[in-house]
């Protein structure tokens, strides 16, 4: 018998086993693999592929594993990355356009542990490798963009109103203390029709505010609101987060990082992605279609001047063919998408992107197509780039600047057989490979302004296995320090501390391993080292209160209890603010800053479990229990 509560018994007991059996799979590391998929959406991999592939992998000599299936792509393991790379090269090789081969981690984890939903902890870019991504988001391009937007929408106020007016235009003036002001400038035909105008406009489009133009009463300055810009700063850069965060979805990285650095900037994390020109290709790209009408009543010689008729331009057809005229407007763009697959025609075998519009989109396609039956429509592809130039300042100093690139081209005209409605395929794409990298573009959504990749770096998964290393040899030899520190010092309770503080460490790494979110990282495990000392701590509050207890006279057991008690409201008190400074890191941190707080979160929870339950069951097990009372405590 004992004379500590059973359930807390069982309680420590269940929270270990529990913990325990979800710590268990990071005792069985992921290995290299290659991942075969087929390049047609939702297509599985033939046998004869499967076949062919083995056989090159073995014929190269490359120690491997058996295929298995994952989902509808097919999973090879191999014993080394080096391995693992030249495994993707004759994959690829054999297979060619048909399938995509990617680089990939296969999970190592029993069956019967899978089954309960138990998985290894996911590690960060700085233990498994990866790549890193700042992306700088161009505020200006977002701002002229909205303001072209805003001056088109002054056109159509002045023209329902019937002011006249000569001209609108954007401006952008740097003021003599360096802040930019953006606005719209309006030019009326007099003083009277400036001060309607700007009546009209400061009523409708609050986010302007008028400006003196120094007697010049036919002139309206219009100049942004600071909140206004504001606003289109943050939704720039809020929606190019979004769609990045699609398009990182789309690769199938797991826990990727896509967050806001700043007021212009975008940290991207990539864990375990190790072909960094695919992931640079994918989000650097700025990619969006419009269907437009061909204006077919011109003729190809009228296109070949390069002078396009009123209401219209011209543009090049893909891969150097004959220029094409379309009429200006737009039926939808790809803001309109709201699914795109890549697929194959039935009849040619060639890629194509089967779309789906929403309901305005698909509304404005049925209104136009049903009325130009007959008539030919095009596909006009729009990629934005971004390009680095060299230019010399006026203190002849040679610098390096981003520039903008837009390139537009037709690559595709068919004719309009039938009313169109919201799904709809696009032929005229070169390779799979082409078509699921614009279906992916459509899918992720448009971005609001262009972007600029500012720093890039790569960590290879042996520079990660090294991190795991370092973090790994620094716990051990913190906690082989603790723990000869506190059998020197406590004796027998020093020992009964170092048990629980292997228990905290098997219920840091289940809790961390059962938070679906939570991803370790250096920092993190330098958390962890830091809430050992800290369990450690709350174990010497206890003794010391202890020793003194004894040293005033009170028998063991009741040493025991006093000493417990007392430390109690000083364990808590100290790890409540540790907690609110982990809180306060979580809040204001980003990424590393963030993965530190919440190991050290969870350590700070599960050292006081420990030091406050754990130990003093171990203690009662050990001198409370038999009825007999101890005489001496060894301590």
């Amino acid at each position: 018998m004992t004379r500590y509560p059973r359930w807390k018994f069982f309680l420590l007991l269940g929270v270990l086993f529990v913990c325990g059996l979800y710590a268990a799979p990071n005792l069985y590391p992921d290995v290299p693999a290659i991942q075969i998929s087929s390049a047609e959406a939702g297509g599985q991999v033939s046998d004869n592929a499967r076949a062919r592939v083995l056989k090159a992998l073995d014929e190269a000599n490359l120690s491997r594993g058996e295929g298995e299936q994952v989902g509808t792509s097919w999973l090879v393991r191999l014993d080394s990355n080096e391995a693992q790379l030249r495994a993707k090269e004759i994959a690829e090789k054999t297979l060619g356009r048909d399938y995509v081969v990617a680089l990939n981690l296969a999970p190592t984890t029993p069956d019967w542990l899978r089954t309960i939903g138990a998985s290894p902890m996911n590690l960060g870019l700085d233990l498994r490798g990866g790549v890193h991504f700042l992306i700088q988001v161009d505020i200006d391009a977002a701002i002229n963009a909205r303001l072209e937007a805003w001056a088109g929408e002054v056109k159509l106020l002045l023209k329902d109103e019937n002011i006249r007016y000569r001209n609108v235009e954007v401006t952008h003036r740097e003021r003599p203390d360096g802040v930019v002001e953006h606005g719209v400038r309006v030019e009326v035909s007099d003083a009277t029709a400036g001060d309607a105008a700007t009546s009209l406009i400061t009523s409708k489009l609050r986010e302007f505010t008028p400006k003196d133009t120094d007697g010049d009463a036919a002139t309206v300055e219009l100049i942004l609101t600071a909140q206004a810009l504001k606003s289109i700063q943050d939704y720039a850069v809020d929606q190019n987060r979004t769609s990045l965060n699609n398009r990182v979805n789309e690769l199938g990285v797991g826990e990727p990082v896509v967050q806001r650095q700043g007021a212009d900037r975008i940290v991207v994390q990539l864990p375990g992605i190790q072909d960094a020109a695919q992931a640079r290709r994918i989000l650097g790209r700025t990619a969006t279609l419009e269907f437009r009408l061909v204006a077919h009543e011109f003729g190809a010689e009228r296109a070949m001047t390069g002078v396009a008729p009123p209401g219209t331009e011209i543009f090049p057809f893909k891969g150097g063919g004959r220029p094409v005229i379309l009429r200006r407007q737009a039926i939808v763009t790809g803001d309109e998408v709201t699914n795109a697959q890549m697929g194959f025609d039935p009849e040619s075998g060639t890629p194509e992107v089967n779309v789906t519009l929403d309901g305005t989109g698909a509304h404005q396609m049925q209104r136009i197509t049903g009325k130009n039956v007959g008539n030919p429509m095009s596909v006009l592809f729009v990629e934005t780039k971004t390009e680095q130039e060299r230019y010399t300042t006026e203190e002849g100093e040679v610098k390096t600047r981003n520039k903008t690139i837009t390139e537009k081209y037709v690559i595709n005209v068919a004719t309009i057989q039938s009313t169109l409605g919201s799904r709809f395929r696009i032929t005229g794409l070169d390779s799979p490979a082409e078509a699921a990298e614009l279906a992916l573009l459509l899918r992720s959504g448009s971005l609001a302004a262009p972007m600029f990749i500012i720093e890039e770096r790569t960590i290879g998964p042996s520079l990660g296995a090294d991190n795991i290393k370092a973090g790994f040899n620094s716990m051990v030899l913190g906690m082989a320090l603790v723990v000869a520190f506190m059998i020197i010092w406590y004796k027998a309770f020093g020992l009964i501390a170092n048990v629980a503080l292997l228990g905290n460490l098997v219920i840091i790494i289940g809790v961390m391993s059962m938070i679906p979110g939570a991803t370790l990282t250096l920092p993190g495990i330098a958390g962890i080292v830091l809430t050992v000392g800290m369990a450690v701590d709350a174990n010497v509050l206890i003794f010391e209160q202890i020793k003194n207890s004894l040293s005033s006279g009170l028998k063991p057991l009741q040493a025991i209890d006093a000493g417990f008690d007392r430390a109690f409201s000083t364990i808590v008190d100290a790890n409540i603010t540790t907690i609110i400074a982990a809180v306060i890191l979580f809040a204001a941190g980003t990424g590393t800053v963030q993965g530190f707080a919440v190991t050290l979160f969870i350590g700070i929870l599960t050292s006081m479990f420990t030091a406050i339950i754990g130990t003093r069951s171990i203690v009662e097990l050990v001198y409370g229990r038999g009825g007999r009372a101890p005489t001496k405590l060894h301590i």
